[in-house]
């Protein structure tokens, strides 16, 4: 994978416009999922949404005279993440949907960093557990109970629903620290990577779900507003934001251009407000900003923004880059 440096001071004249859209692109993805759900089964909302956004991929790497993987051991590691990283998660994240609001789905996203951590150190052994990042999984513990309100008790669909979207985020924890493990440091460019994750994940999706849940719908039959979720979930959320965020971490490095993470959480809060009218109980976003803080401490944000100018940075792999 190639290497950038982060550049001694951000241009946020030109970081900032790509910064807020890809917040505004993943947190609206939850919207589009809680719209998809309404009359698609979370297998085939997936399928439309992974199908879409391999396309999209394809497009780009036509256009930049790019090439999938060539290496077949590659392909399969990418057929692993394909599964735990594309096709459970988002799958999952449509049934949570139509048990909770996708504000709430929007934040338990907000935990994958919780889950990768321990994930890395005690299964992939990539890193090494500090005091640093055990504080920041104990205070994002704290975080994740008061989201659940466990003092109010717990139970039915809407549990079941919350633990369909930590489930998920666990899933984008486990590939994470496996992406790094096995395919850091490959030659191979990210889109390329992604795009054939993307056409993994379809071909297991259009084999297992007409077995699963029988034939899908007449696409005459769904709504416009359904087509266009899928559309959108496809080439914005899975396909033209993992360009964006390419463009951000040139500009202004890695770790600045992953902190949009703490921005995904509000823009899903505000769109499913405004366009769902949903509510939530004061106890979820005060737990959604202790989950944030327990990432903040685990990933030691604060040091690394200040040593930013003094050591390069590589760009991301793939995988690290959540899918929303």
């Amino acid at each position: 994978m190639s290497t950038a440096t982060a550049p001694d001071k951000v241009d946020l004249r030109a970081f900032l416009p790509g910064f807020l859209t890809l917040a505004v692109i993943w947190g609206a993805s939850f919207l589009f999922i809680k719209v998809g759900v309404r009359e698609l089964h979370p297998l085939y909302l997936t399928l439309g949404r992974v199908g879409t956004g391999a396309l999209t991929l394809l497009v780009v790497l036509a256009v930049t005279r790019d090439r999938l993987p060539r290496d077949l051991k590659v392909w399969g590691h990418l057929f692993v993440v394909g599964a735990i990283g594309v096709a459970l998660p988002f799958t999952l994240f449509g049934f949570g949907e139509q048990r909770v609001s996708s504000v709430l789905a929007g934040i338990w996203n907000a935990t994958t960093p919780l889950i990768a951590l321990p994930m890395a150190v005690l299964i992939f052994r990539t890193e090494r557990l500090t005091v640093r990042g055990a504080a920041g999984i104990g205070i994002g513990f704290v975080g994740v109970l008061t989201v659940l309100g466990v003092w109010v008790g717990v139970g039915g669909s809407h549990l079941t629903g919350q633990l369909m979207c930590f489930g998920a985020a666990a899933c984008y924890g486990v590939a994470i620290p496996y992406l790094k493990k096995f395919l850091a440091g490959r030659s191979e460019s990210g889109a390329s990577l992604s795009a054939a994750q993307l056409l993994l994940a379809t071909a297991q999706l259009a084999v297992l779900s007409p077995l699963l849940v029988g034939a899908p719908p007449a696409p005459t039959s769904l709504s416009l507003d359904v087509v266009g979720s899928v559309v959108a979930l496809g080439a914005l959320g899975t396909g033209l934001a993992f360009v964006i965020n390419m463009r951000n971490i040139r500009i202004a490095g890695a770790t600045t251009a992953s902190t949009v993470t703490y921005l995904i959480p509000i823009a899903a809060t505000v769109i499913g407000v405004l366009a769902l009218d949903e509510h939530l109980s004061w106890y979820q976003p005060v737990g959604a900003l202790v989950v944030l803080a327990g990432v903040a401490v685990s990933q030691g944000l604060i040091r690394r923004r200040r040593a930013v100018s003094r050591a390069p940075e590589p760009i991301r792999q793939p995988a690290e880059q959540a899918s929303y």
